[in-house]
């Protein structure tokens, strides 16, 4: 019987499973060969050191002045505190044994749970498609600073054929109603070289007279099209779907009736985005604000009820079309979903209730107490403090919606056309899970 090699992934991945935990635990032991003459509160230090920094963190986004100062220092001094004492405690070298490996367990432990038929995600599959006849292109000249005409969009799309319907960025259009009248007109494809807002407006009539869509990805951050698998640093690329393409068929999400392909956030990110100034500084307008909506200022929060299950109390709701790989908030890796059409909505809720948990979730990520993470066909949300309107985020846009907000989607409605020839989406890293790792080193069984 083959139980490693190229030949039986599920056996190469129970292999590095156990190396795995065997790494894992001989840098347990490399850290042990040192608790002698103060080795033991040298250890302890390093952990006190590690909760000192998430406490950092937190009191760094949830205050201003002084606090907040002194929350910046402390995420700073104190893992440099630890260095220096594993330094003056003489144990330097075996805590780089120990880093070492550590970095090899959880090298091992991401590649076994990478592995064909352990994870159980599949890529989407394209099917072969027909070019367009009289395709019809809705493009904003303004969207991910000027990508429109940079990249000669308009020029482009019309060598293929293509009619483009440039938007007045002076002018408040409605682009859902343009997209119907294109139809009317006889229109076979729709498309966008715009935001992932202005995509979904399209997808949705799209999708209403079945028709295949098409993503070019000028917008900012083009979320939607980077789980298409889609060119993002060159938009133009995605206009060669229209002479060689084929189609996904992928999911749209809808909520309170209005079409959204990437998530819906409530609480506090829905908070942040509703300030004047959030697009003009993102980062900047998050990080004054997290204060106040972080601490029950004026961020009301909210309940949901995901699939009959409650949900109480969140500070933060995000609803996606289709769940996250890794539904880690303080990763700093792009959130990717490796589908499309799973026919699943991922939601992820975070209440955090003080330093203690800002802690936990800094430190064990999505293993925290205060993070819910869950997949649903119907998620209801209303306000915890009555029954008054709710800040929503769809898809990054800033919208005022009466409570109950609900949250459906409408499995594999849309055609998406794509170039067959694009970079394709990257296998995103999976969350670590140790008792999956022991499952999958032990029990054969755990593995489908």
């Amino acid at each position: 019987m083959t139980v490693s090699g190229s030949g039986d992934p599920v056996g190469a991945a129970r292999w590095l499973a156990r190396c795995a935990l065997l790494a894992a635990l001989a840098a347990v032991v490399v850290l042990l060969t040192a608790l002698g003459g103060g080795g033991v509160l040298i250890l302890v230090a390093g952990l006190a050191g590690l909760a000192l920094s998430a406490v950092g963190v937190w009191w760094f986004l949830a205050h201003r002045g002084p606090l907040r100062l002194l929350g910046a220092l402390l995420a700073v001094a104190a893992p440099v505190t630890v260095l220096t004492l594993y330094v003056v405690g003489g144990v330097w070298v075996n805590a780089l044994v120990a880093l070492a490996l550590w970095g090899a367990a959880l090298s091992c432990a991401r590649s076994a749970l990478r592995r064909p038929g352990v994870d159980g995600t599949r890529p989407m599959r394209g099917a072969p498609a027909a070019r367009p006849a009289k395709p019809v292109l809705i493009m904003n000249p303004k969207s991910g600073g000027g990508k429109v005409e940079r990249f000669g969009l308009v020029e482009r799309a019309e060598e293929r054929g293509a009619r483009v319907i440039l938007l007045d960025p002076s002018e408040d259009t409605d682009v859902a109603e343009l997209a119907r009248r294109a139809v009317a007109e006889g229109a076979d494809l729709l498309g966008v070289a715009g935001g992932d807002g202005t995509q979904a407006l399209v997808a949705a009539v799209a999708a209403e007279h079945d028709l295949p869509f098409l993503v070019v990805s000028a917008g900012t951050r083009n979320h939607f099209a980077l789980d298409l698998g889609l060119d993002r640093a060159d938009p133009s690329t995605c206009l060669n779907a229209l002479t060689d393409g084929e189609e996904l068929r992928v999911d749209l999400g809808t909520v309170a009736g209005r079409p959204f392909v990437n998530t819906v956030s409530f609480g506090v990110y829905a908070d942040v985005v509703q300030h004047p100034e959030y697009r003009d500084a993102k980062a900047g307008t998050a990080l004054d604000a997290l204060p106040d909506l972080l601490q029950g200022g004026e961020g009301d929060r909210v309940d949901a009820t995901v699939d009959g299950t409650p949900l109480d109390a969140q500070q933060a709701l995000l609803v996606s079309n289709n769940p996250y790989a890794t539904p880690d908030p303080l990763s700093t890796a792009p959130a990717r979903r490796p589908r499309l059409d799973g026919g699943e909505l991922g939601v992820i809720g975070i209440r955090v209730e003080g330093a203690v948990q800002a802690a936990e979730l800094a430190v064990r990520g999505t293993q925290a107490a205060g993070l819910n993470v869950l997949t649903a066909r119907r998620v209801e949300v209303t306000c915890d403090s009555g029954d008054g309107p709710l800040s929503v985020a769809v898809d990054g846009e800033a919208l005022t919606l009466p409570a109950p907000v609900v949250c459906t989607l409408r499995p594999r409605a849309l055609r998406v056309l794509v170039p067959r020839d694009r970079p394709g989406t990257t296998p995103p890293k999976p969350p670590l899970d140790w008792r999956r790792i022991t499952e999958l080193a032990f029990h054969r069984s755990s593995v489908h």
